[in-house]
């Protein structure tokens, strides 16, 4: 068994005014490495907070998180950016894309940070716009392209580093249904590749996508079910 994300009790506690606000009350959780899990639960349950702390976006208060067997849970900001940038690829429900820029540049971006070759990153970001299906889009920015197909460059930019995650919050919440299948049968497919994806979702159809469902209440794992 390879883990690729081990957590043990982590807490998160958030200072509002002189109160303290407990969001995740000590969680404890193993993902395996090619594992296809769905982090589900009602708002206020804690999920976008684990979301954040699985992602390096953010450190616990106390407990521990180990990602492909580094500590991560007390490392510096810049520490935290380079594992963001080698590990994880985020897909936001947003795209977060540049608008100026085409469709391969926003996918290159990772990589420039990651110091890779001009020419390394133009072939690399190719390659990934082919598997995601925009092999005829490259060029194009992304008020050209439609609500899926700004999605698809998301995925190919979160897919450039080859990262050990991929990370997906609400990846089809602002997409119709249509779109919505397309783009989940496109994580289906990443995950057969290889790919260790983990969605956020509020959506049971979306989840029902993955090989295990998560559900967190109040701060904890309220069940932990394998589906598939």
């Amino acid at each position: 068994m390879s883990l690729v994300i081990k957590i043990r009790d982590i807490r998160r506690d958030f200072p509002l005014g002189q109160e303290i606000v407990k969001v995740l009350k000590g969680i404890d959780l193993d993902i395996e490495r090619g594992e296809y899990v769905a982090l589900m639960g009602p708002s206020g349950s804690g999920k976008s907070t684990l979301m954040n702390l699985l992602g390096c976006l953010d450190t616990p208060t106390s407990g521990s998180y180990e990602l492909n067997g580094a500590d991560v849970s007390n490392m510096s900001d810049d520490e935290l950016a380079e594992i963001r940038n080698k590990e994880i690829g985020f897909v936001f429900q947003t795209f977060n894309l540049l608008p100026r820029t085409t469709a391969l540049e926003n996918v290159a971006l990772p990589m420039i940070y990651a110091g890779a070759s001009k020419s390394d990153r133009t072939k690399r970001a190719e390659e990934v716009l082919t598997d995601v299906g925009l092999a005829d889009r490259m060029d194009h920015k992304p008020n050209q392209l439609s609500g899926g197909q700004r999605q698809r460059v998301a995925v190919g930019r979160a897919l450039v580093n080859k990262p050990s995650i991929i990370l997906a919050d609400e990846p089809t919440g602002n997409l119709d249904s249509k779109t919505s299948i397309e783009i989940m049968n496109l994580f289906d497919a990443i995950h057969a590749s290889g790919n260790t994806v983990i969605l956020v979702t509020h959506e049971e159809e979306i989840a029902l996508h993955a090989h295990r469902i998560i559900r967190l209440r109040d701060g904890i794992v309220e069940s932990d079910k394998r589906i598939k």
